[in-house]
């Protein structure tokens, strides 16, 4: 199914084609939890950016490999993204930031973000 999705502000539109009745993932790493966010992963060819790139910001951290993007203006994360060029990077969408979705009607499955970072920094070591 093909949803239209912004920011806070509006200023940042995008579509992305994707099931979000399957469910959404409540990620516990440092920036999702306090960010609050209930994500999509879906192949990054499905999201569509409506407005001007330089409307966006992006943020990384610890090994780069997820670029945060952000409103420039009122600062709402409406996805994230695979930095690495491969044949499939995928893009996370925040669902809260999607119109027209009944959040609660979205199944949530907890994923330990702060475990798997413990792993690949202790892997990287």
């Amino acid at each position: 199914m093909r949803y239209k999705g912004s920011c806070h502000c509006g200023k940042v539109t995008f579509e992305v084609k994707g099931d979000v009745a399957a469910g959404a993932i409540a990620c516990n790493c440092s920036i999702c939890s306090r960010k609050g966010a209930l994500l999509i992963a879906v192949p990054r060819n499905d999201l569509s950016l409506l407005s001007p790139e330089t409307d966006l910001q992006k943020y990384t951290f610890n090994k780069h490999a997820i670029a945060h993007r952000f409103c420039r203006t009122c600062g709402m994360h409406p996805f994230a993204e695979d930095t690495a060029e491969r044949l499939e990077r995928l893009a996370y969408v925040n669902i809260r930031c999607l119109h027209g979705i009944d959040i609660a009607k979205v199944p949530v499955v907890e994923f330990d973000g702060r475990v798997a970072c413990r792993f690949a920094i202790k892997a990287a070591a």
